[in-house]
């Protein structure tokens, strides 16, 4: 039954991509005399810009991932396994960033930090890709303490008191024992993170980050053509459905794996 619903699920979403591509191409076709070929032509000269902003996207979402994935797996522990202070911090810290509007962030990112910060004799640039990455990150790190949290106390607490049987520490209890057996759990949930972060990285436009939005702008801006809109945002779908779908189809594959039974 699972299987029949999801061939279904894949069906409705290849059909309504090949819909959106026909609707695309069909509103350049009705608002220009040229001939199709024509219209979509100035296309092919710009298709290395746009796969090299698409790139940029792909390059901030990735190091967004690695640094929000760092340091919510540390505030994850830190929910899981300390009490008090700390326990109150972390969770303080992963609702607020959870919760929090990703374009905010990034407005916040962009206004409070310098362009540069001077460190003795040392000057650290901060361009607007790294503030695009730090604005990402923040929300990836909340949701990725949550996905570590969930992974952590999903382990029935008798390993624990193996464990602790065992004579091992809190943290050899965790690193040898624990941790094996929750990373299969938390890897279908922090794949579909990251397939939300890549598909909200676009956002970083805003900012004056050179990605795949502004050079689809800076394009149209060029070609001062109108019928160039709906091809340009076009290949700029297909790009970004190429990319997220199988990283999403394995993200259930995965989940169907290492389901608890």
């Amino acid at each position: 039954m699972n299987n029949q619903a999801n061939w279904r699920c894949k069906v409705l979403m290849r059909f309504g991509l090949a819909i959106v591509i026909v609707l695309a191409l069909s509103e350049a076709h009705a608002t220009s005399q040229e001939s199709w070929i024509d219209e979509i032509a100035p296309l092919w000269k710009w298709m290395p810009l746009l796969l090299k902003g698409f790139l940029v996207d792909v390059g901030i979402s990735i190091a967004a991932m690695l640094i929000g994935t760092a340091f919510g797996a540390i505030i994850g522990v830190g929910q899981t396994l300390f009490k008090g202070i700390i326990r109150i911090f972390c969770l303080g810290l992963t609702q607020f960033f959870r919760n929090a509007p990703w374009l905010v962030l990034l407005f916040f990112c962009i206004l409070l930090i310098p362009h540069q910060i001077t460190v003795f004799d040392w000057v650290i640039p901060f361009p607007p890709w790294m503030k695009g990455i730090i604005g990402l990150a923040l929300p990836v790190m909340g949701n990725v303490s949550e996905v570590v949290r969930g992974g952590l106390i999903s382990i029935p607490s008798a390993q624990w008191e193996a464990a602790d049987a065992l004579a091992l520490n809190k943290w050899q209890t965790l690193r040898i024992v624990i941790l094996p057996q929750a990373l299969k759990r938390m890897l279908p949930p922090w794949m579909n993170v990251y397939a939300v972060l890549i598909m909200a990285t676009p956002l970083v436009s805003i900012v004056g980050v050179e990605d795949s939005v502004t050079v689809a702008r800076s394009v149209l801006s060029a070609e001062g053509n109108t019928a160039l809109l709906m091809p340009v945002y076009g290949l700029l779908l297909i790009l970004f459905y190429a990319y997220c779908a199988p990283i999403a189809r394995l993200a259930r594959f995965l989940e169907v794996r290492y389901a608890v039974k």
